[in-house]
């Protein structure tokens, strides 16, 4: 890749980008769908649920109510993801509008990166929250059973997301190096 006029190389970082954006944001609509066909066949969901070996079947405003806030979990991703996907695109014009190496050193151009990062930390936390609320509807799944299966597929979803956020290698590799005398080591190792 070629060097840009603003001194760096080639596309800005890793991390999500507008189409992963777009993909859930689309991903979630057809969750959507699902979650409104399931809140459109109680009557067939709760004859099915009757003829299973357990008794899972709930009253029909039962039903209801779980598929209700299964839609709504998939309404509040859809809009995070597609609030993030705007928000990508910003950053992409602004990345853009950045300005030329020779003016890099400049009050308005530390300005303007600053305002470039702040709008892609946003455009970040909004793609993960709607991550988020795909993961909790995963966990969510289990009220369809029973109180106690959603709290303990819920505290599982919660056990694994505080583990890939906070304790993996992943985590570490991103982490400062500190000095410690002569050596450098990396937090979590």
């Amino acid at each position: 890749m070629g060097c840009r006029p603003c001194g760096c190389r080639g596309r800005a970082g890793g991390g999500p980008r507008p189409r992963d954006s777009a993909f859930f944001a689309s991903t979630s609509l057809f969750a959507l769908g699902g979650a409104l066909a399931l809140l459109h066949a109680t009557n067939d969901a709760i004859t099915i649920l009757a003829k299973l070996p357990i008794d899972l079947s709930p009253s029909p405003a039962l039903w209801e109510l779980k598929c209700v806030g299964l839609v709504l979990i998939c309404v509040y991703a859809f809009f995070k993801f597609a609030w993030a996907y705007r928000l990508f695109n910003y950053v992409a014009i602004l990345f853009g509008g950045m300005p030329p190496a020779d003016r890099r050193d400049t009050p308005e151009a530390e300005a303007h990166v600053i305002r470039t990062s702040r709008l892609f930390e946003s455009a970040g936390r909004h793609f993960n929250r709607g991550q988020r609320a795909f993961f909790f509807a995963l966990g969510y799944l289990g009220w369809f059973v029973s109180p106690w299966v959603l709290f303990v597929t819920t505290a599982a979803v919660v056990i694994v997301t505080w583990r890939r956020q906070f304790a993996s290698s992943a985590w570490a590799a991103m982490a400062p190096e500190e000095m410690d005398g002569a050596e450098t080591r990396k937090r979590g190792s």
